[in-house]
């Protein structure tokens, strides 16, 4: 598979029958590395699912971005882990640079939605490993000390989620990407 850096895939992969779609307005299209960069500064973004009854599940998580995947703590029971259980298949979205433009009607942004399969991390060393980096990201200043206390106190009662990217696309308002030119 071609990737772009980090282990994500740049183009168009053969999923069964089905393929990721093409963006439709490809002058807008981020790079692989632009989108990567709105994950990485990115605080919080809405993961959907496939919910109860075979309705969408979407539910705004903090999140941390790493080599290809993009991590979430969870509650160890409840909607999202019964999503997850149901079935692997998810996307994510983060919106970055939204900025409200009245007098012309629309927002400049920049935005990434990635797909990919989600799984719950079993493994207790790569769930301490994954929840440290998800709290370096928000309390970056903390010391390694307490940071691997607050992580060794919190790892039974939490769950770790990894989505594993298989299609990412970054997209930027048309009016942000005229005045980039």
């Amino acid at each position: 598979m071609e990737t772009g850096g980090n282990d994500v895939p740049n183009r168009q992969e053969r999923r069964g029958r089905y393929m990721f779609r093409e963006m439709q307005r490809k002058k807008q299209q981020l790079s692989q590395e632009e989108s990567i960069a709105i994950l990485e500064r990115g605080s919080s973004g809405v993961l959907a699912l496939w919910g109860d009854e075979g309705y969408p599940y979407t539910v705004p998580l903090s999140y941390v971005y790493e080599n290809g995947a993009i991590y979430f703590h969870s509650a160890v029971k409840g909607h999202k882990i019964d999503a997850v259980k149901n079935s692997s298949k998810a996307s994510f979205c983060v919106i970055s640079d939204d900025l409200v433009v009245p007098g012309r009607y629309t927002t400049l942004f920049r935005s990434v939605v990635v797909f990919g399969q989600i799984r719950v991390l079993e493994d207790e060393e790569e769930k301490r490993k994954t929840l440290k980096i998800l709290g370096k990201k928000y309390h970056p200043l903390d010391t390694e000390k307490n940071r691997m206390d607050v992580v060794d106190k919190a790892l039974g009662r939490v769950c770790m989620l990894k989505l594993k990217i298989e299609h990412m696309t970054g997209k930027e308002a048309a009016e942000l990407m005229k005045m980039t030119e």
